[in-house]
């Protein structure tokens, strides 16, 4: 009587402690973008994580810093640009938001370094019609 007590108990308190852990915080090692995931991970960490501030910053940084490299090779010599926003642009909170939505509606591409699952959503958003591609700017 006493084991299954304990067994029970055991059980309660893993099934209590289970959400806590897989909603763990943020370590500063999931700055370390590996793949898409950990981007993922980084733009949507709830507020109450205490490194949500900087993972926020950092998850915006990310992304128009990857903005900023595509537009310089669109607007480079051989032009290739793969997205094309349309006014009115989105902002920048659009745009992270959208990914994290359209991220884990496609899990398959987590796997993938983050800058190409991030543009994957991007071009899917925004797509290019064909003579853009040789450099036309938004």
């Amino acid at each position: 009587m006493r084991r299954l007590f304990r067994a029970s108990l055991l059980c309660l308190v893993g099934g209590l402690l289970a959400p806590a852990l897989a909603g763990a915080a943020l370590t500063e090692d999931d700055f370390f973008i590996k793949n898409a995931q950990d981007l993922v991970d980084l733009c949507s960490a709830p507020e109450s994580d205490p490194l949500q501030d900087a993972s926020e910053h950092f998850c915006h940084g990310f992304v128009s810093g990857a903005w900023q490299y595509h537009e310089a090779v669109a607007n480079g010599p051989e032009g290739k640009r793969f997205v094309c926003p349309v006014e009115p642009y989105p902002t920048r909170n659009d745009i992270v938001t959208g990914f994290v939505t359209w991220a884990n509606a496609n899990p398959a591409y987590m796997t993938e370094p983050a800058v190409e699952a991030l543009f994957r959503y991007l071009v899917a958003r925004a797509p290019c019609p064909a003579a853009a591609k040789k450099g036309a700017s938004k």
